[in-house]
């Protein structure tokens, strides 16, 4: 199996995908030797699936455990051997903190005496997100032009020119195309030091590392990086569009593969594929209410708290149509005893991906928990979902009743056009791809409503987790804000299972 070292792992989705690629006889294709993730929660998540890959079948065990019947000791204390492996494959430090003869001594015992492996992950970038970034330059800009995190790729880069691996694989956030440092754009430099990455950290010129070159390819486009720092082309060409790749979500991602020069072999790229409905994903997962937060829930609360929306609908000019449709539902509501679990016992399989998803030995669903929301929201969210069942899509402020207005000082209720808050509350149409499945789905729900009205809620992590690919045995620690964390940081497993080919067919 050829090796591969996970860094900044997240919860493991890049490193799931390739680790589920099997060959034609069955057997794995690649093994992951090494990850390494510093947040305590996603790096126990981390841990729990290297053990899960330590065993050809998963023990009954795993299965209990995830399953609340069996504590985690007693899970380590039945395979001792295995849980050890899992602990120095999953390690949880800070890159750039933890001493780097350390990280360098194990990415050398993981790689062993293989000639091809694989570098995967991508540095942590949230200073590049859209929305992050324009929030930190109006607030704090001098803050802003010094945050370090714009250069946390320098960690990678290291590696790289140390360790030299045949390939490697950085997954970035889509903003790193528009962000800057010092007034130029972030990209080029990125660029530029993952081609010649021994350039740019001027302390390692002069020790016994030899220079490194890397051709950076396209997963989508012919591109060849031989030709200019920005490979004759724009760098969106470098942007994969999950969506086209059969993927349930709208997610917009930068995916720069690297391919050390003395290797005289291009990349293959991804084959378009059919756009998949959310709802394929997720319509097999157990119905449930949400919770009534702020006050005392219980299914009758709930269902009174929804009703009031009557009151709030007053005359508004929503449309009878609309307004037919939220009457039809309300007399639809029932006091649904069910708010979900850590588990649920459940029998029924997705039709999509089934084999990919499903699991007989799990016997039911793991992380699929909703949340509380206060009784307004409760409204909001029945409102939304009716809403885009009518319409097709999902209702800007500007559609929804005064009443049902949020108490919110930039939502301005004699201009509802003018607010920053457009899309405040969306639902996601259960005939599209999802909408990207991002870290701010452990904030709120507001931007993740599920399309049944009749549940009025945002999504579970399980759900989120579908949207993302995750196999239904994957199970995410922590607590449940922690969870949706994870989970919308991910790389989606099944895109990274087709990288996965790529790279393994590139290697020979």
């Amino acid at each position: 199996m050829i090796p591969v070292i996970d860094l900044f792992a997240g919860p493991g989705g890049l490193g799931e995908g390739f680790s589920a690629l099997r060959d034609d006889a069955g057997r794995r294709v690649f093994r992951i030797g090494l990850s390494i993730e510093k947040d305590p929660a996603a790096h126990k998540t981390l841990l729990l699936r290297s053990f899960f890959r330590q065993f050809e079948i998963a023990p009954n065990q795993y299965y209990s455990y995830v399953r609340g019947e069996l504590a985690i000791s007693q899970l380590i204390e039945a395979f001792p051997t295995q849980y050890g492996s899992a602990q120095e494959e999953a390690l949880c430090v800070e890159l750039g903190k933890h001493d780097w003869t350390d990280i360098d001594s194990r990415i050398r015992r993981a790689i062993g005496d293989f000639k091809n492996w694989v570098l995967i992950g991508g540095p942590p970038c949230q200073a590049y997100s859209l929305v992050g970034r324009s929030r930190m330059r109006n607030k704090n800009p001098q803050k802003f032009g010094r945050d370090k995190r714009h250069l946390l790729y320098r960690e990678y880069l290291r590696i790289l020119a140390v360790h030299r691996p045949p390939v490697f694989v950085m997954e970035n956030v889509k903003g790193i195309l528009s962000s800057q440092h010092k007034k130029e754009p972030i990209i080029n430099k990125i660029i530029a030091d993952l081609k010649h990455p021994l350039d740019s950290l001027p302390e390692l010129k002069t020790s016994e590392w030899d220079s490194v070159t890397y051709d950076i390819q396209s997963l989508v486009d012919r591109v060849d990086s031989r030709q200019s720092s920005l490979f004759g082309k724009s760098p969106r060409d470098f942007v994969i569009r999950f969506e086209q790749h059969g993927i349930p979500q709208a997610r917009h991602r930068v995916l720069l593969v690297g391919i050390r020069s003395d290797i005289s072999r291009d990349l293959s790229t991804l084959t378009p594929q059919k756009q998949i409905a959310m709802w394929n994903a997720v319509q097999d997962l157990p119905e449930m209410r949400s919770r009534l937060s702020g006050e005392p829930d219980s299914p009758e609360a709930w269902l009174r708290a929804i009703g009031m929306i009557r009151d709030s609908l007053g005359k508004t000019s929503c449309g009878s149509q609309l307004r037919d449709f939220i009457h039809k539902s309300l007399g639809q509501l029932t006091a649904r005893q069910s708010c979900g679990g850590e588990f649920m016992e459940w029998r029924r399989r997705s039709e999509w991906a089934s084999d990919w998803f499903h699991d007989a030995r799990l016997g039911g669903v793991l992380n699929h928990t909703s949340r509380g929301h206060i009784a307004s929201d409760l409204q909001r969210y029945f409102f939304a979902a009716c809403f885009a069942k009518v319409r097709n899509r999902s209702p800007k402020i500007e559609d929804f009743p005064i009443a049902l207005l949020p108490k919110h000082k930039n939502i301005k209720k004699k201009n509802t056009k003018a607010t920053i808050f457009a899309d405040r509350f969306r639902v996601q149409i259960a005939s599209r791809p999802a909408t990207t499945i991002t870290s701010h789905i452990s904030k709120d729900g507001h931007y993740f409503i599920h399309p049944d009205p009749l549940q009025a809620r945002s999504l579970t992590v399980r759900e989120a987790a579908r949207l993302q690919t995750f196999p239904d045995n994957y199970y995410f620690e922590g607590p449940r804000t922690s969870q949706y964390h994870q989970v919308g940081n991910a790389v989606p497993p099944l895109i990274a299972r087709e990288v996965a080919k790529m790279v393994a067919d590139l290697l020979g």
